[in-house]
């Protein structure tokens, strides 16, 4: 079934994990792209964190500036 504003994806998958996902499938009544569907929206945001966090890493390592907790506290007016 088609829905709108939706889009196919194929994916290869090692045979183990294909073999798993087909497991619970059959075991849930669910099928393998509902599975494989929740798993890449659930962690999607996980992924976007650590990438977002490799490239803030890289960018600090690299000569970005950086700000001390004291120092953001007074540009927010947060001091104690």
């Amino acid at each position: 079934m088609y829905i709108k504003g939706e889009r196919m994806l194929a994916l290869r998958l090692p045979q183990d994990i294909e073999q798993r996902l087909a497991n619970l499938s059959k075991l849930t009544g669910r099928t393998k792209t509902y599975y494989a569907r929740q798993a890449i929206v659930e962690h999607m945001d996980d992924l976007e964190d650590l990438y977002l966090a490799e490239a803030e890493l890289e960018a600090v390592r690299g000569g970005a500036k950086t700000y001390s907790l004291e120092e953001v506290e007074q540009e927010l007016g947060l001091e104690g």
